[in-house]
């Protein structure tokens, strides 16, 4: 069982196909390319890790006193993203940087 599916994913890794998708999916070498993935992945984390707590704080008191349902789903949102810090997203941002340079 363990060859078959070893087999199988030899075959679909070797597959041109795989391959064209990703390299599609490889952010490309440039500003944008680099700027996109710092500040999508890597920065918001940074964030979370250093100010989550104020940050949440600042969405709660927010939530609790929007005027509208617009700027209550606003505040919890900025609560969903800088709330809890993820080590994944950090370390999948590090390795599409990565995956950029090499």
């Amino acid at each position: 069982m363990k060859r078959k599916i070893r087999e199988k994913a030899q075959r679909i890794a070797a597959h041109p196909a795989t391959k064209e998708a990703l390299r599609s999916l490889k952010p490309a070498r440039n500003v944008w390319g680099i700027l996109g993935v710092v500040l999508f992945f890597i920065l918001p984390e940074i964030i979370a890790f250093v100010w989550g707590k104020e940050i949440t704080a600042w969405a709660e008191v927010g939530i609790d006193h929007a005027v509208s349902l617009p700027q209550e789903y606003w505040y919890k949102a900025v609560e969903m993203t800088f709330g809890e810090p993820s080590w994944f997203n950090l370390l999948f941002g590090i390795g599409l940087l990565l995956w950029l340079f090499f």
